[in-house]
């Protein structure tokens, strides 16, 4: 199965293929400061399933141990993916940019103590 994942605009696009080795909810400062929300859906590919990329991206580094480098929309911002030295040879994506085919469910929750209290979460989940 190949997946879409695009910004807001849809100038910037990522083909994946298969499902993510990785599929979950961050509460870290910094996936709740990149998203502007309570966490991150994040869902990391093996570099090898990224089919197809288009549009030109901007990029920032985050200046974070270990490194990360995000890969954003020139025209409306949104971050769609990023390179991180915690997973080398995977390509993280945004979770909620797969629009037309959704990604399945997460399956874990990352920094669960800094969960916001008032979001409430599958008992089944990994919790780390």
């Amino acid at each position: 199965m190949v997946r879409l994942a695009t910004c807001c605009c849809k100038a910037l696009g990522l083909n994946v293929e298969g499902d993510p080795v990785l599929n979950g909810i961050c509460h870290c400062d910094d996936c709740k400061q990149r998203t502007g929300s309570a966490f991150g859906w994040s869902a990391y590919f093996n570099d090898d399933q990224i089919a197809h990329r288009h549009g030109n991206p901007g990029t920032y580094d985050v200046d974070i141990v270990p490194a990360q480098q995000r890969y954003f929309c020139l025209s409306c911002g949104t971050t769609l993916f990023w390179k991180s030295g915690s997973f080398p040879g995977l390509t993280g994506v945004a979770g909620g940019c797969f629009v037309d085919n959704p990604l399945p469910e997460p399956t874990a929750t990352y920094r669960d103590a800094k969960r916001c209290a008032w979001v409430s979460l599958p008992k089944t989940w990994r919790r780390e």
